[in-house]
């Protein structure tokens, strides 16, 4: 297991990510956000219908297509592309600087210190039905599991698999899937953490829930 405290430590020392935007086809680029310092916002609504910040528009066999600001941040900086000129697809046109969220921070400390357990095919996954009921009444922190135990039915191809679960004994901390919904091969479904070790963990996560500092 990291050093949680340690991991903390450097996310004070820089508390944001850097978001690269980059053309998604060649065309004409045409600036809206045309300078650093330029505040940003994501989408928004309940099924983020709402779009971001306008920031460029592509203008590609005389249709102009709009590029919005995927995060909450501001511009950090600009790619070396003038305004009106033509850029191939995958260019780095800005880069933004979103301040990372609370719960960003614990989900990068989790994702960082427990033990993670992929996807080994892609497809939709569900819990062993004991094990689901638990989860849905009781939390994921409520179930123990062990190397070998069988934990998920795959669903893939109108055929379900059995799935047994390698790896460190503990408690499910964290679960990164949702039903339904198909998890592409090596994504992170659970994330397990050693019962000795449940006490450190909670401690970090509210130590960041009650001392972080969000920047608007």
């Amino acid at each position: 297991m990291i050093d949680v405290k340690e991991l903390l430590r450097e996310l004070r020392e820089e508390p944001y990510e850097k978001i690269s935007i980059r053309a998604p086809h060649s065309g004409k680029v045409e600036f809206v956000a045309k300078e650093p310092g330029v505040r940003v916002v994501g989408p928004s609504g309940t099924w983020k219908e709402v779009p971001g910040t306008l920031l460029v528009r592509m203008e590609r066999e005389n249709v102009k297509k709009p590029l919005f600001a995927p995060q909450k941040g501001e511009v950090m900086s600009l790619g070396e592309v003038k305004d009106g000129q033509f850029v191939q697809a995958g260019q780095e046109l800005m880069t933004i600087r979103h301040y990372l969220t609370r719960e960003e921070v614990i989900a990068r400390i989790l994702r960082r210190s427990l033990s993670l357990f992929l996807a080994p095919e892609k497809g939709k996954y569900y819990f062993f039905p004991d094990v689901d009921i638990k989860v849905k009444t009781k939390g994921s922190q409520s179930v123990h599991i062990e190397d070998g135990m069988e934990l998920f039915i795959l669903s893939r191809m109108k055929r379900e698999t059995s799935i047994r679960y390698s790896g460190p004994a503990g408690i499910i901390y964290a679960v990164y899937f949702e039903t339904n919904d198909s998890v592409d091969r090596d994504s992170p479904l659970i994330g397990v953490c050693p019962e000795n070790q449940l006490g450190q963990i909670q401690e970090v996560v509210s130590r960041v829930q009650s001392d972080w500092e969000e920047r608007d």
